[in-house]
């Protein structure tokens, strides 16, 4: 098979991304995989205090010579595939890439409510609350549930939180009020894998019992 051309793209890319970004130059990493049926290229953060985590793949189709990516489209339920024409486009898809990742919430804040010891009382205000860091790695973009202009829009997320292997599930009310201002309310759901099956199930039974939200 013909790798001239990904040899080529290889040894541009790494400048190349270096160059526009000055974050992706500071954490930012790529790790070329050749003996693949069709190569690919990782592309991944790493530091002295950050774990390695990939961030997007780009294959290679020797066959056809041309790079592209891959994406779950949770409207259709099926993965779709998108090829990039030149290096342009390839730069253009891993920093849009790594900029999603990065603006992505991979850490989820878990408030724990105050239940101390008469002893910690004086460590800590009343009321005050502790923050505990959860990694989450998102399998799914937001998924738009209900949606009505200019009114309302209700998202899904679906993660698996790392060291657990539990569900997470997030959900997004965004409300716009008259004066155009947008309302945002975020709430988690954390689950097991054996809470998923019962929660379906349920879910599944009652939902002829259930109103559509228009018709409130």
């Amino acid at each position: 098979m013909d790798l001239e051309w990904f040899d080529r793209v290889c040894g541009e890319l790494q400048d190349s991304l270096d160059s526009i970004c000055s974050k992706y130059d500071e954490n930012g990493g790529m790790q070329v995989e050749r003996g693949a049926k069709h190569p690919r290229i990782d592309f991944f953060t790493e530091g002295e205090k950050i774990d390695r985590e990939y961030f997007c793949t780009l294959f290679f189709d020797p066959h056809n010579e041309e790079f592209y990516i891959e994406s779950f489209d949770a409207d259709l339920g099926y993965e779709t595939k998108v090829v990039l024409a030149d290096i342009e486009d390839i730069v253009d898809a891993v920093h849009e890439s790594f900029h999603n990742y990065m603006d992505d919430d991979l850490v989820e804040e878990v408030v724990i409510e105050d239940d101390f010891d008469d002893d910690y009382e004086d460590e800590y205000d009343e009321g005050e609350t502790i923050f505990e860091e959860v990694d989450v790695e998102w399998e799914t973009p937001e998924v738009t549930a209900y949606y009505e202009e200019d009114e309302v829009e209700v998202t899904y997320q679906f993660g698996i939180v790392q060291e657990t292997g539990d569900g997470v599930l997030k959900r997004i009310n965004r409300i716009w009020t008259e004066d155009d201002e947008m309302l945002k309310d975020e709430t988690n759901f954390i689950f097991s894998k054996e809470e998923a099956s019962t929660i379906i199930a349920m879910i599944a039974s009652h939902m002829d019992s259930l109103s559509p939200m228009d018709s409130y």
